[in-house]
């Protein structure tokens, strides 16, 4: 592993040389290299710019990220529209308790049009409605989740009516005390809107909301908000000050928003419509965000996105729903073509808001609601993680509408589309370390030809705990190669962004947050060291290491299916000419191990009937390996084809996605394989021939005695590097990544005329990779800064931690 140079000699290459970003050139440097490997930076010629787009966040309505979230609102439901179902209007509304008090829904006399649920309140004497906040299945008597200091002012407002004058009192109560109150008359059978400022006496994160009335009375309210007056920026209707500082830390290019799946919806009768989420709060339309399990007032609406990005100083990216949802919803994932055009129009006419001058519909709504200026919209992706010939179809529709009258508007399509140029495409990865390890090489060889990439969602989802340290060092990893190929990987975000304590819909996630406290996670902690040292050009640099030698891919055979019912036969294993398991079901299933679905044998062949998803069963020697396996298949209904597995050993899945997403393409899902996708789908009805040989590192997938893909085996390995220029403050940038279980000493060198000054250093490490971030210890695992001074020398030597993250600049 040792290199030695001497003065004036050339660089060599070898086997244990891994050069990542160019060709190595000669170096001149004093002796003194004898016992550590190198990172060699050549800083003379630096090469093509990095995309200044690079990093960026992605805001989904997930976990609570916005209603509850960065949404500064603190009441839950206070429009009282967060209502399981349409029959239960009957019903005290959701988060809400009562106290010596009957409160029901009624829709009778509504606010509006666009809020028809008010709520009825009859009182004895003394009686109360209360709002303990974001807290799941809330009643009277427990503790709230507002979060109050002592001395802070709240605007509460509200839309009140009532046959009779009523003198209600409302109150902030903590620790059954009243931290904040005042009276208001309402009278009146027609909506008014009261408010008072509450200013709190305590400091508490357990405050509730208290409307009540001395004497015994019947009103009836709507739109019951309460604010702090100290939002982010100090804007009305605006947003967490706390949680949107996390985000200002993460200095992200760019803002993906809103979604993700609650762009999709379920269905498309549950997808992300922006116009009913601008003007007036009481006027916007809520969404049941189907997929992520709780209502969304759109409060948090397109206007206050935009507003958002602007005030973040990062570009808008806008994520418009392409007339397809998230699942099959009555027959069918996508709109006929024939109804497609209100959706092509929907995208028009969010650009003209976002840009259109005020002479326009959409841009003199804008200017009414309190921005004249346009915000400059230039990204826009249509649809989110959709595919095949439906999503073909209506990109290309959307696409040209837009064109044709915005042409230098930047849109981005979930994949690439055949006989369709696409500008740039959007895949998306969550998978274990190895994978991201190993990934990080994956655009090294990508067809520069090829459309432009924005790698919008990734993360380390498997043995990541609620976000540990490994996940953060591996994701790392796989951003030095996104890095070191920016000149097609022009963007990329993290995913999610945000999750609620108590609200989790999905794990890991960037940043963790409570009613009043917030931490991030190392992988939080990546993305910010990563974007605040991206830099303006890109250093070839080469690293001396071990480079892991290829095994060969050994383990079980398994089928299955996802959403589809299916029948296999003829199943076989062969390796050298030798038999080693044959199945003709003539003795049922004898060999086959059960793990998920409806299996049984009829007439020879083995069928799978539900329609479940994930479908599976388990075949044969883990030790198998350079085998080929032949089954036939044959699709009887359902939504895509067959999942054929092989080299399952342990932990280790593989399989051959055949048909999936949405019945569009095949591909190996697989951490040691890349997920290239292959567009094909599978009919119903019909018996396709599969065959799946694996020779040592090497897959290759047949469909009917065609060979459609053969693919390697990725090497894993845990250092990963690259290295650019700060063109305005005039530093070379080095990002090394250590995800190895000891420290590693390098010793650092240039082709320039050495070093004169300080490193400076910044380091994220520790030494458990599953430890992670909490409430307690919210920087347990966060950068930390060293300086190592007065270099004066050709090269120094540097020791990296175990599982660490490291930028290193310095004056070129």
């Amino acid at each position: 592993m040792s290199r030695k140079l001497n003065s004036m000699m050339a660089l060599p290459m070898s086997a244990t040389a891994m050069l990542l970003g160019g060709l190595a050139l000669p170096m001149t440097a004093e002796a003194g290299i004898d016992d550590n490997p190198f990172i060699m930076v050549e800083t003379r010629e630096p090469g093509f710019q990095i995309s200044p787009m690079l990093y960026g966040i992605f805001f989904e309505e997930i976990n609570r990220a916005g209603e509850g979230g960065i949404y500064a609102e603190m009441v839950q439901n206070r429009s009282f529209e967060d209502k399981l179902r349409v029959d239960e209007i009957r019903r005290t509304p959701l988060a809400w308790g009562v106290r010596n008090a009957e409160a029901v829904l009624e829709n009778a006399t509504p606010l509006n049009a666009k809020n028809q649920t008010y709520l009825n309140v009859k009182t004895q004497a003394g009686g109360m409605i209360v709002n303990g906040g974001f807290v799941r299945n809330f009643n009277a008597d427990m503790r709230g989740a507002l979060s109050v200091a002592s001395g802070e002012k709240y605007d509460l407002t509200f839309y009140a009516k009532s046959a009779k004058s009523v003198k209600l009192h409302a109150a902030i109560a903590a620790d059954g005390k009243e931290a904040a109150g005042g009276d208001v008359v309402i009278s009146g059978d027609t909506w008014k809107q009261y408010s008072l400022v509450l200013t709190s006496g305590v400091t508490s994160a357990e405050a509730t909301l208290q409307i009540s009335s001395a004497e015994a009375a019947e009103f009836n309210l709507d739109m019951v908000s309460l604010f702090p007056q100290k939002t982010w920026k100090g804007r009305k209707n605006g947003l967490r000050a706390d949680l949107m500082e996390r985000l200002v830390e993460m200095k992200p290019a760019f803002v993906r928003f809103p979604g993700g799946c609650f762009v999709e919806g379920r269905g498309i009768e549950n997808r992300a419509i922006w116009k009913n989420s601008i003007g007036p709060v009481e006027q916007r339309i809520n969404q049941y965000n189907n997929n992520w399990g709780y209502n969304c007032s759109n409060g948090l609406g397109y206007h206050e996105y935009l507003q958002m990005c602007e005030d973040l100083n990062a570009e808008p990216l806008f994520v418009i729903n392409c007339g397809m949802g998230h699942q099959l919803q009555n027959g069918m994932y996508a709109v006929p073509m024939n109804e497609m055009d209100v959706f092509v129009q929907d995208a028009l006419d969010a650009i003209e808001y976002a840009n259109g001058d005020v002479s326009t519909k959409w841009g003199a709504e804008r200017a009414k609601n309190g921005h004249p200026a346009p915000f400059n919209l230039k990204y826009m992706e249509i649809g989110n993680e959709n595919g095949g010939a439906d999503y073909a179809e209506r990109y290309a529709l959307i696409h040209k509408a837009i064109k044709a009258k915005y042409p230098k508007m930047n849109l981005i399509a979930n994949e690439k589309t055949n006989g369709f140029r696409n500008d740039i495409i959007d895949p998306h990865m969550y998978s274990s370390p190895d994978r991201f390890f190993r990934d990080y090489t994956r655009y090294d060889n990508y067809d520069r030809k090829e459309p432009k990439v924005y790698f919008g969602e990734y993360a380390v989802t498997s043995g990541s705990g609620r976000g540990n340290l490994i996940a953060g060092v591996a994701e790392a990893a796989f951003m030095t190669g996104l890095e070191r190929n920016s000149d097609i990987v022009i963007m990329s975000s993290y995913a999610p962004l945000f999750i609620r304590e108590g609200w989790q819909a999905w794990n890991p996630n960037a940043i963790v947050f409570n009613q009043n406290l917030s931490y991030g996670t190392p992988s939080y902690w990546v993305q910010s060291m990563f974007a605040k040292n991206r830099p303006d050009r890109m250093f070839p640099v080469t690293i001396d290491g071990v480079v892991e030698k290829a095994v060969p891919v050994a383990g079980k055979i398994g089928l299955g299916t996802y959403q589809t019912q299916a029948e296999f036969k003829d199943i076989k294993v062969v390796k050298d000419g030798k038999t080693l398991f044959e199945s003709d079901f003539s003795k049922g299933m004898d060999g086959w191990q059960r793990i998920a679905g409806a299996w049984k044998v009829e007439d020879g062949v083995l069928k799978q009937t539900s329609n479940d998803n994930n479908t599976f069963i388990l075949a044969g020697d883990p030790t198998w390996d350079n085998y080929t396996l032949t089954v036939k298949a044959r699709k009887t209904g359902g939504s895509e084809g067959f999942l054929i597995s092989f080299g399952v050993k342990n932990r280790e899945m593989r399989r051959w996605n055949i048909g999936g997403w949405q019945n569009a393409s095949h591909a190996v899902e697989a951490d040691d394989f890349t997920d290239e996708h292959v567009n094909g789908s599978i009919e119903t009805g019909r018996w396709y021939d599969i065959k799946i040989e694996l020779k040592n590192d090497t897959i290759n997938l047949y469909i009917d005695n065609k060979l459609l893909k053969s693919q390697k085996r990725l090497v894993g390995q845990k250092e990963a590097v690259t290295a650019g220029y700060d063109e305005k403050a005039k530093e070379v940038v080095l990002k090394f990544v250590n995800g190895n279980d000891h420290d590693m000493t390098y010793t650092v060198c240039t082709d320039s005329n050495g070093f004169i000054g300080n490193v400076n250093v910044q380091t994220l490490s520790g030494t458990d990779p599953n430890g992670e971030n909490s409430f307690r210890e919210p920087e347990k695992y966060a950068p930390k800064t060293r300086v190592i001074r007065d270099i004066r020398d050709s090269n120094f030597e540097i020791t990296f931690p175990a599982y660490s993250v490291n930028v290193l600049r310095w004056k070129r």
